[in-house]
């Protein structure tokens, strides 16, 4: 029987997951299936318990069920119990079919990582600012965090719910959180981990937000720019959208399931073709 791999997401008929996957495929030579599955709102389970009875081996989690899924595990990694989600499942360790435990991992922040670092970004000794702090953002502070900031601020409209997240990271390095009020620059990397650009809405930051060949990324990405990376090109900053991050935390799953670490090169810049 053909492996088979999924993203469970409400709604997910937008998803490039199956694309990316099968062009992962192609490419090292696995033979798999990879499809996208709407899973009920009110029954993430069942629908993940559906999929292995069928021969599923693994699947990815996107919104709204990161925090169910982080559930469903039995076998945790240390990034995924930090983020409190999950977005990786993988039945058996190294997909071995005799262990039916469900392992969870969140690639989100390997991604965002690997992307900023095939960008020429770096990480060590910056100021780096990260707007938001949703899921989205609580799954890439480990990985930012260990690549050794000077300093990293989360920012959020509810001070309280930014000084409570980067509470939870302060033993792994140096993060503080607050409100938007309190944003003062320069940073060499600005990260917008909200939403609000997609709904044409920035947060209120100052303009002078950006050291000299700073770089603003966008989690998010469009056929067009964003608002918030149009706002920060207008200023002077490198602009990068979440396109390159979304490919590799896919890379960083296909290996945990095959083994084989595909390139993510050709395939970004075949998803950029199609935008």
């Amino acid at each position: 029987m053909t492996d088979r791999y999924c993203v469970f997401g409400n709604p997910i008929g937008h998803s490039k997951s199956p694309a990316i996957h099968a062009a992962f495929a192609a490419q090292t030579g696995e033979t798999l299936e990879y499809t996208a599955i709407e899973a009920p709102l009110d029954d993430f389970a069942d629908a993940w318990r559906t999929f292995i009875v069928q021969g599923g081996r693994g699947a990815n989690v996107t919104v709204p069920f990161k925090e169910e899924a982080y559930r469903l595990c039995d076998v945790l990694s240390s990034r995924a119990r930090r983020a409190g989600a999950v977005n990786t499942l993988l039945l058996g360790k190294n997909g071995q079919s005799s262990d039916a435990k469900v392992y969870g991992d969140t690639t989100d922040g390997v991604g965002l990582v690997h992307d900023l670092k095939q960008h020429g970004v770096a990480l060590e000794g910056r100021r780096i600012l990260v707007l938001g702090a949703g899921g989205a953002v609580r799954g890439v502070l480990e990985p930012l965090l260990a690549a050794s900031p000077t300093s990293l601020l989360v920012a959020n409209r509810t001070a309280a719910k930014a000084e409570a997240l980067a509470q939870d990271f302060a033993d792994l390095g140096a993060i503080r959180g607050g409100g938007f009020e309190g944003v003062s620059g320069p940073f060499d990397l600005v990260i917008n981990g909200t939403s609000a650009s997609l709904a044409g809405d920035l947060p209120p930051l100052p303009d002078a937000l950006f050291a000299d060949g700073a770089t603003a990324y966008d989690m998010m990405y469009g056929a067009e720019p964003t608002v918030f990376l149009r706002w920060a090109a207008a200023r002077g900053a490198r602009c990068l959208d979440g396109l390159g991050m979304l490919v590799a935390q896919a890379a960083e799953s296909f290996f945990q399931w095959r083994g084989k670490r595909p390139e993510t090169a050709p395939v970004l810049a075949e998803l950029r073709r199609s935008l």
